[in-house]
């Protein structure tokens, strides 16, 4: 069912709610959260369609806020707010509305959803493009206990990922670690199965993938190694392959689809790493609502500190150099319970975040020089 309203106010669209649960027969609220999803009018359909997917796992009630652009300066002094109110089949397993804010109403956009949100529950902001650099200061960001990017929408994602490590605040979780769950439960089980002392790593893949530097990140902040990251075709993440000393340790894969792991002393094995659908990372990410204490170890890691990750702006720049091997700090005995575990938690335990044994930043290796590509 859907409703239309036009030049409308939050009550009318309360009021509006409680009518159309009355005429589908659901009068009683079984949602456990409010989602509130920040896009543009290009990506609102994507958006909403992740989030209605996403809702069979965790019913909810979307607000969907929309900022448009007046055309003429006259317009944009003028305050309007339309809705569109959808429930029942139409608003997958909850509720959605869907806010389109006009002229000055737009910039106050938090005293819009506010009276919309649902009582005594939590609110999840996600915002599906342009982000702001600090989500928790942002007026709608200030309203959820978990805030949700997606530094991949960027256009220049590694700048982003330095914005989101200096704006860090507890309940801050970005999509691009999201899609590295896998890989990261596959790393951590793999070591789990051999006993050996990791030396160092490589991570391959797109130039313009945050998830690949997350991943380094997340490598060398737990296994206190050097770590470089490597261009590669795509898509997306393409190889891990780390050097232990019982032998190299190789998670590769070519398709996006299917990967192939590679112990030493035991035969190559096929697994499922299939890149994920928006609706998937985000039916992830609302089933914790607890601040993620290994993405922010991660992330404050510090991108510049991989080695041989470079802009193509500066490879094309930078005079050829000839490069040395790089010292590898050894790794001491007392950390090793976190390179067999590789600290990857499942999404709702934030278990293996201890700094215990963590190096200061001058204690880390030094940051190797980007190879010419």
């Amino acid at each position: 069912m859907k409703i239309d309203l036009t030049d409308t106010t939050a009550s009318k669209i309360n009021k509006a709610l409680v009518q159309a649960r009355r005429a589908i027969g659901t009068p009683a609220v079984g949602m456990v959260l409010t989602l509130v999803i920040v896009t543009d009018e290009e990506n609102a359909y994507d958006a909403l369609k992740a989030a209605n997917d996403a809702s069979r796992a965790h019913p909810s009630r979307t607000l969907v806020v929309v900022k448009r652009v007046s055309r003429s300066p006259r317009d944009r002094t003028k305050s309007r707010l339309d809705a569109e109110v959808r429930v029942g089949a139409d608003a997958g397993t909850g509720e959605t509305v869907v806010l389109r804010l006009y002229g000055e109403v737009a910039n106050h956009a938090q005293s819009v959803v506010l009276p919309l949100l649902l009582p005594d529950a939590p609110v999840v902001v996600w915002w599906s493009v342009d982000a702001p650099r600090d989500p928790a200061g942002d007026p709608l960001g200030a309203l959820g206990q978990r805030r949700v990017t997606d530094s991949y929408a960027a256009e220049k994602p590694v700048d982003e990922l330095r914005a989101r490590t200096e704006s860090y605040e507890p309940g801050d979780t970005d999509l691009a670690w999201t899609r590295i769950t896998p890989w990261r439960s596959m790393l951590a089980a793999a070591l789990d199965q051999i006993s050996c002392e990791v030396i160092s790593a490589e991570v391959a893949g797109e130039e313009f993938n945050p998830s690949v530097e997350l991943l380094a990140m997340w490598l060398a902040d737990r296994l206190h190694v050097h770590v470089r990251r490597v261009i590669s075709a795509g898509p997306g993440l393409t190889q891990v392959r780390m050097e232990t000393t019982g032998g190299p340790i190789t998670l590769h894969r070519s398709d996006g689809t299917m990967a192939t792991l590679a112990l030493p002393g035991q035969p190559d094995r096929a697994v499922a790493l299939k890149r994920r659908e928006t609706s998937g990372l985000l039916a992830e990410e609302l089933r914790r609502l607890d601040p993620d204490d290994t993405y922010a170890s991660a992330l404050r890691f510090g991108v510049d500190r991989l080695g041989g990750i470079q802009s193509a702006s500066r490879r094309s720049e930078a005079p050829p150099q000839a490069t040395t091997p790089l010292p590898v700090r050894p790794v001491q005995e007392s950390a090793e319970p976190s390179r067999t575990a590789a600290s990857a938690p499942s999404p709702a335990s934030p278990a293996g975040d201890s700094d215990v044994g963590r190096p200061t930043p001058a204690q880390m290796p030094p940051v190797k020089k980007a190879d010419s590509q």
